[in-house]
């Protein structure tokens, strides 16, 4: 255990880095020159020395996968083309999360540039349910000549067919054995794909079509509109589907968050401010402060309310929106509270060391039954399931770990009759099960999950790229480490220990956070923070063994950060952990 911390005052083991690591790190660090901690991240990374230089300034143009790579590319931007060309009726079909809404947004946006309108559609979490339906397909068909399903529909047979009219599907969930019969189906999730850009959300896929289709306007002599003005859409789906910030993602998401920071997108600044963003967006941002809003009102509230804001042109409107959904999620936290602690009740009954961590309850709101299945499965570093029961039936939804392809499992409980029906992707999937049927459906799931892996890793391993000087950390360092980044789901962000350390002042802010600065019993202090020190029962709060350190040396473990508060920047440390050092 690393710095021999077994049992630290959160409970947790202490994970450094493998010898095979070390060297790695030490390598690169001879090679390049660069900062041993950065060295670090790099080596945890997989970086070997002569790529060093090209994963710190990944390029777009390098790493951007030519969209002929994916099944029925082609075919979905000529369609797609046609429709513009010809002036038919295009409707675009959406998901209500940020995904889904995002990649309407894109296609409306490149509509519009192109003079071009286009029907909006998202169906009602709660009375349609998840992608598209009988009824809403056939009355788009009737009304339309194309209809695009994004982030949505690769299991839609029904629907699909029930259209009468062409159906192009940009998705990234997970197929079945049969595609639905449409025009096109473009999903790198597709059965007979090679799964190579299966981390794609399913903005990414809709941006690769939209980069087809301008491909195939050049070839006719036509300039197609700026796509690389439309990479802040694509960077919130990303980061708020959870796509692992790998490869092309990485190179995404940085990209987007430099177009966010021109506030162009009059949706995303109404929502900044009301969120009240009071620095460059950053991968935080677009998960904690952005995405919960622009899900808001698919989850609590009017489905295409999120896709309307990101769609918008007009600044006014925007405003209108983004104070909306900013209420619907305070209303949504309310809700969420509730369910939140009775799930973990029921969990905690149950068992939180196998496989997988689940709980059903009567009436819970299916709009958070997601966010509470996440809160579980950080808590937990399990795959969680929450379902919401109402009548004979329980809808339900799942957030994985690592590793574990919850999506897959899912998918073949459904295929095994043991799911009314069920689907997603590694991270995340929704299914509707009979209230009967709940603890069987729940203990095959657990089956699979385990022969993935699953429930093997500690439930609060704190893993650390290393440990760092006090002296070291500094504004140079966190810039430096800022260029390994952005960080997220696949990538997460650096953490390291900071050895015999002693508190020199304390105090609690609210009831949850803890507000600290640190030495090194020296001439080194770092100011510090630790959000939710004073959650859980005492024997594992951060908050109460820090208050009462009485001058005892710890190690302290965390992420380093630039905070700007009150217009000045300075070094701090979000604490994650602490552990009583050796006398």
């Amino acid at each position: 255990m690393y710095l021999g911390v077994t049992h630290s005052l959160t409970g947790r083991a202490w994970i450094g880095p493998t010898p095979d690591q070390d060297r790695a790190s030490e390598a690169l660090r001879q090679i390049t020159g660069l900062p041993q901690a950065l060295c670090a991240v790099l080596a945890r990374r997989g970086v070997a020395p002569h790529e060093a230089a090209g994963f710190l300034e990944p390029q777009l143009r390098d790493l951007l996968p030519d969209p002929h790579r994916l099944r029925d590319m082609e075919r979905a931007a000529a369609r797609f083309l046609t429709a513009v060309k010809s002036r038919q009726r295009i409707a675009i079909f959406g998901d209500y999360d940020v995904d889904g809404g995002a990649s309407s947004a894109l296609l409306i946006w490149w509509l519009r540039a192109m003079g071009r309108p286009a029907t909006l559609y998202i169906p009602d979490r709660i009375d349609e349910g998840y992608g598209p339906n009988v009824p809403a397909m056939a009355g788009l068909g009737r009304a339309h000549d194309l209809i695009i399903c994004v982030d949505c529909g690769t299991l839609s047979h029904e629907p699909v067919a029930a259209a009468g009219c062409d159906v192009v599907i940009l998705d990234h969930h997970l197929g079945g054995e049969t595609l639905p019969p449409a025009y096109a189906c473009v999903n790198p999730n597709r059965q007979d794909e090679t799964g190579d850009l299966g981390h794609l959300c399913a903005a990414a896929v809709v941006f690769l079509m939209l980069v087809e289709a301008n491909r195939q306007l050049r070839a006719d002599g036509v300039s197609g509109p700026d796509l690389m003005a439309l990479l802040d859409l694509v960077a919130l789906a990303t980061v708020a589907d959870v796509a692992p910030l790998i490869g092309v993602n990485r190179a995404l998401v940085r990209q987007g968050l430099k177009v966010m920071a021109r506030r162009d997108r009059p949706g995303l600044v109404a929502l900044a401010d009301v969120a009240r963003m009071d620095r460059a967006p950053d991968t935080y941002a677009l998960g904690f402060l952005l995405g919960p809003r622009v899900n808001a009102g698919g989850r609590i509230g009017k489905a295409d309310l999120g896709a309307r804001l990101l769609a918008t042109d007009d600044p006014t409107e925007a405003v209108h929106l983004a104070a909306t959904l900013d209420q619907l999620n305070e209303d949504r936290r309310g809700i969420e509270a509730a369910v939140r602690d009775a799930a973990m009740a029921q969990a905690e009954a149950r068992g939180l060391d196998g496989p997988l961590v689940w709980a059903a309850g009567e009436g819970w709101h299916p709009g958070v039954v997601g966010i509470v299945a996440a809160r579980l499965k950080e808590a937990t570093n399990r795959p969680a399931v929450v379902i919401g029961l109402e009548g004979g039936e329980g809808k339900g939804s799942g957030r994985s770990v690592a590793g574990v392809d919850l999506g897959a499992a899912v998918q073949r409980l459904a295929a095994e009759g043991l799911l009314i029906k069920g689907g997603g992707h590694r991270m995340a999937a929704g299914l509707t099960v009979e209230r009967d049927g709940i603890e069987a459906a729940m203990a095959r799931l657990s089956e699979l999950l385990a022969k993935q892996g699953a429930g093997t890793g500690g439930v609060a391993d704190l893993r650390l790229d290393g440990m760092l000087m006090p002296t070291a950390a500094t504004p140079d360092l966190v810039t430096d480490l800022d260029r390994a980044g952005p960080y997220g789901q696949g990538a997460s962000a650096p953490r390291f220990a900071l050895p015999d350390m002693v508190v020199a002042h304390a105090k609690q802010l609210g009831e949850k956070h803890l507000k600290l600065t640190l030495s090194d019993g020296l001439s080194t202090r770092i100011d510090a923070i630790a959000f939710g020190a004073f959650d859980g029962p005492p024997e594992t709060a951060l908050g109460p063994a820090m208050l009462a350190h009485a001058g005892r040396r710890l190690h302290v473990a965390g992420r380093l950060e630039l905070n700007d508060w009150g217009g000045k920047r300075r070094l701090q440390l979000r604490l994650d952990d602490a552990a009583w050092a050796a006398r």
